[in-house]
């Protein structure tokens, strides 16, 4: 009894792969929050004032660009290098890793099409030139899409699917991800800053379906990856906000939302009934 109880605490001591990636999730945003939004945060401020660099500017602009973004990567890569002891190698390996190719392209590209579809019907321009929306989109898949997915949808959601049936999990997932989100609205230099947070939390529960839905039938990060810096991406020729964000928001920016989050409910019955009926053939075939 004592052996088993003692088992018991040392595992409850020594987190799981959830376990650790949450801590270090955590510990890299709170640094950032602390340096970012409480030290440096005067430094962006004079910048966006007057457009003028300074040191603390542009140590503040590495720390965002290197660790608040992509704080999901960090942790993973910190558990693949110490804890898992996989190495980088094998770390990109697995987010590039596509076993079907071309499934993997079409449901991709067809949720990339379904955000272009809506942003050129209903949304409102910035003013910026459509070679902004392809500049940032290659940008942002690594500073943004690999940068995050690798440690929401290749780490958090499927720890999460192995304790949690699919819809908990994706709602433990962006609520998660939401919080994460939430020093954005405390930097007034933020492209966020002044967003309706209620808007942008109805946002990242759809976003979150649809990127788990896509993860669970292709099996691919970086395909989740590219979808997410898809979106990011319109978000540089179109006003985000009233586009994806606004609360209660237009008539046409609820239907697709409702649209949205449809078809990633849809991808994930289709994808879980086909890997039953999978499962049952290897099962008949032995």
């Amino acid at each position: 009894m004592r052996t088993n109880r003692k088992a018991y605490y040392m595992g409850f001591c020594k987190p799981g792969r959830l376990g650790w990636y949450l801590i270090l999730v955590t510990l890299i945003s709170a640094f950032c929050y602390v340096t970012l939004d409480v030290w440096l945060l005067p430094y962006s401020i004079a910048f966006q004032e007057t457009g003028k660099m300074t040191a603390g500017y542009f140590l503040f602009a590495v720390i965002g660009l290197f660790f608040s973004t992509p704080t999901p990567f960090l942790a993973v890569l910190i558990m693949s290098v110490f804890k898992d002891k996989t190495g980088v190698k094998k770390l990109f390996r697995d987010v590039f890793h596509t076993e079907e190719k071309l499934k993997t392209f079409l449901i991709t590209s067809g949720y990339c099409a379904l955000i272009l579809i809506y942003a050129l019907l209903f949304g409102t321009p910035n003013g910026s030139p459509w070679y902004m929306f392809i500049a940032g989109f290659l940008i942002m898949i690594p500073f943004v899409g690999i940068a995050e997915e690798t440690g929401w949808r290749g780490v958090l959601q499927p720890e999460l699917d192995k304790r949690l049936p699919f819809p908990f999990s994706v709602l433990l997932t962006a609520f998660i991800w939401f919080v994460w989100h939430l020093p954005i609205w405390t930097d007034p230099t933020s492209n966020h800053y002044g967003d309706s947070i209620i808007g942008f939390g109805i946002t990242i529960f759809i976003w979150s379906f649809a990127a788990a839905a896509i993860y669970k039938a292709t099996k691919s990060i970086i395909a989740c990856a590219l979808y997410h810096s898809f979106i990011d991406a319109v978000g540089a020729v179109y006003d985000w906000n009233e586009l994806f964000d606004a609360f209660p928001g237009k008539v046409s920016t609820n239907v697709f939302r409702i649209i949205w989050l449809g078809s990633a409910l849809a991808l994930w019955f289709v994808s879980n009934k086909y890997k039953n009926k999978q499962a049952k053939k290897q099962r008949s075939d032995k």
